[in-house]
């Protein structure tokens, strides 16, 4: 099966450049890997240098990459609102749209960045031509609202299921009344409302399988970026889904003779020191700070040895 691989945390800590990292290394290591920006704010393609589109696009060797469109898959869904209105409207129950989108969706808005990524996770999960799927994901608020829509669609779609069939049996039974027993509609199976729910149940038992899902919560050794990431860590475990390691970015190593430098030294040293006893359990890897953005495969390289050596 294929291997899923999520760095998360929040917004202007390095997610992207770990993801695409983690992805190059797991390339040269012989995997087909793909990484996968779903932060709507794309910047997948600038730090590697690469055009990328909603359609994987090669990086080198082994290595694929995607941003996902924010409206791709919408049409899987507005479908399936065309049809239960259509049903609806079959039996004499008139809504207008707003009112059958909620009713569907149970409050996620089709179109909305959560739905597009969810589906982009769905379709690459689905297809098993890569080894390892990596995932950029939007900041933090974004991927718990990311990682809630499974469960989500699946009560709105429960919900929809159980209503269309009521609607039909009372068609059919107002059918059968007036034209005899051959008049009742097509008692087909809906299988694009099944086929839906049993896709986003991949999809949320793929996200809590340790053994083939791992979510790295990248961080910087600051005061409020540790106090969101123990949150992060906390809200993960109430989802079940696996924390691999906390990947903490731009630690100054050496401050040499630099009095300022020092100074960050001290305050990041203290920092790690509380994110270390927060979270025993959780694994700490370390990312040196850089002069300058880490853009291209070889700076991108670099990083990736540094993530796998620890």
């Amino acid at each position: 099966m294929t291997e899923v691989v999520l760095y998360g945390g929040k917004g202007g800590v390095g997610k992207t450049t770990m993801a695409a990292a983690s992805a190059l290394q797991s390339a040269a290591a012989g995997d087909d890997t793909l990484v996968v920006s779903t932060d709507p704010a794309h910047s997948l393609g600038d730090v590697t240098k690469t055009d990328l589109g909603g359609e994987p696009t090669p990086i080198r060797d082994g290595l694929w990459g995607v941003e996902v469109d924010p409206e791709a898959g919408i049409d899987r869904y507005q479908a399936l609102f065309e049809t239960l209105a259509a049903e609806l409207g079959e039996a004499g129950i008139q809504l207008d749209e707003d009112e059958v989108a909620a009713l569907f969706s149970s409050g996620v808005v089709p179109g909305s960045d959560e739905l597009a990524a969810l589906d982009g996770l769905a379709t690459y999960l689905a297809a098993d031509r890569f080894d390892r799927v990596v995932f950029d994901t939007a900041p933090t608020g974004h991927t718990l609202r990311l990682l809630d829509l499974p469960a989500v669609m699946d009560r709105g779609l429960a919900t929809a299921m159980d209503l269309r069939e009521q609607v039909r049996r009372k068609v059919d039974a107002a059918r059968t009344m007036l034209f005899g027993p051959m008049a009742a509609g097509d008692r087909e199976t809906p299988g694009k409302f099944t086929d839906l729910r049993e896709r986003m149940d991949r999809v949320g038992a793929a996200l809590r399988d340790a053994d083939r899902t791992a979510f790295h919560v990248v961080t910087l050794p600051e005061t409020m970026a540790v106090r969101e990431t123990e949150r992060l860590v906390a809200q993960l475990r109430e989802f079940d889904v696996p924390v691999a390691s906390l990947v903490v970015n731009k630690v100054v190593e050496d401050p040499g003779d630099c009095e300022r430098c020092r100074a960050r030294h001290t305050v990041q040293t203290e920092t790690l020191g509380e994110l270390e006893r927060a979270l025993p359990e959780v694994p700490v890897r370390r990312v040196p700070e850089t002069h300058g953005e880490v853009t291209g495969l070889a700076a991108l390289e670099r990083v990736g040895t540094q993530l796998a050596e620890q």
